[in-house]
């Protein structure tokens, strides 16, 4: 009779047991526990940062309520010695579960990179990498390779023609490497046939289209403006008079903020002193948005 009685006492707190580790392991893996009751956020995990930064930053900036579970879970998960670096957004009332295996996949949220009214290298560097992981400086060592590289036969001059300006999707940890790469599809797919065919017809190259196109830019105050400046500076090249364009003596001096073009400006000795020498600078003077490239096209 004891021995029943010790049996029965045994199996209801087994069971008692058991349903509080089944009940306390749900609450583990599917009980709200990141961004609760507030909403969506985007958290960025930085090259060489490990399991114990993440969890610590989660945690101090209200990502996520209980560190214990989260941390027991990502253990649990192998996502403590499998962390990836990256940009993710985090949802409003994500479970321990799906958060964890968001991180542990890598699947990114992009980013966008916008870039406009770019005149040199340096600043287009500081306008191209604030919202992604790649440094100014590294960002123009790659280029400086691509230039060396010759792959497309761009030089010092003219290697700043593949940057279209625009807004683009990208992924948070691209490296300067590949965004680059990126910049030179996106410049083919603007090369349309039609846009070749066009350029063609004025026996004029990609890069020559490009550097007259940051000229009429750099000129047109109203962007209807832009065609009858391209056609007149055509003109003046298939007359073989110098363009004599102010801008580009603006940029020959560096002086960005010269609002005046004088005399003693166009004296300069400078490839790109359009008033001494005829002919197209030997690069853009600008990054040329699209309506100023089909402006010298049309």
């Amino acid at each position: 009779m004891k021995s029943r009685k010790i049996f029965a006492l045994l199996l209801v707190s087994g069971t008692v047991l058991s349903t509080t580790f089944s009940f306390y392991g749900y609450q583990i893996m599917k009980s709200p526990n990141i961004l609760v009751g507030l909403e969506d956020r985007i958290f960025i995990i930085h090259e060489g940062e490990n399991f114990d930064q993440i969890r610590d930053t989660l945690y101090r900036y209200n990502f996520i309520n209980d560190i214990v579970s989260f941390s027991f879970m990502s253990k649990l998960l192998n996502y403590d010695v499998s962390v990836k670096p990256g940009r993710y957004r985090l949802k409003s009332d994500m479970n321990n579960m799906e958060a964890i295996r968001l991180l542990r996949s890598g699947n990114q949220e992009p980013t966008k990179i916008t870039f406009n009214n770019v005149r040199l290298k340096y600043e287009l560097a500081e306008k191209i990498t604030p919202t992604i992981s790649i440094e100014p400086e590294d960002f123009l060592d790659a280029l400086l390779s691509f230039e060396n590289s010759n792959e497309r036969n761009l030089d010092s001059f003219t290697s700043m023609t593949i940057f279209i300006p625009n807004t683009y999707q990208v992924y948070w940890t691209i490296s300067a490497e590949a965004l680059i790469d990126r910049m030179v599809i996106e410049y083919d797919k603007f090369w349309t046939k039609k846009r070749q065919a066009k350029a063609d017809s004025l026996d004029m190259s990609k890069t020559e289209i490009s550097t007259l196109a940051s000229i009429v830019q750099a000129e047109a105050s109203k962007i209807p403006e832009g065609k009858v400046i391209a056609g007149l500076y055509i003109n003046r090249l298939n007359r073989g008079m110098p363009l004599q364009a102010d801008p580009t003596l603006v940029y020959a001096w560096g002086d960005f903020g010269l609002k005046r073009v004088l005399t003693v400006h166009t004296e300069i000795d400078s490839p790109y002193n359009t008033y001494k020498y005829k002919g197209l600078p030997p690069g853009p003077i600008n990054l040329p948005e699209i309506w100023a490239l089909d402006a010298v096209l049309n």
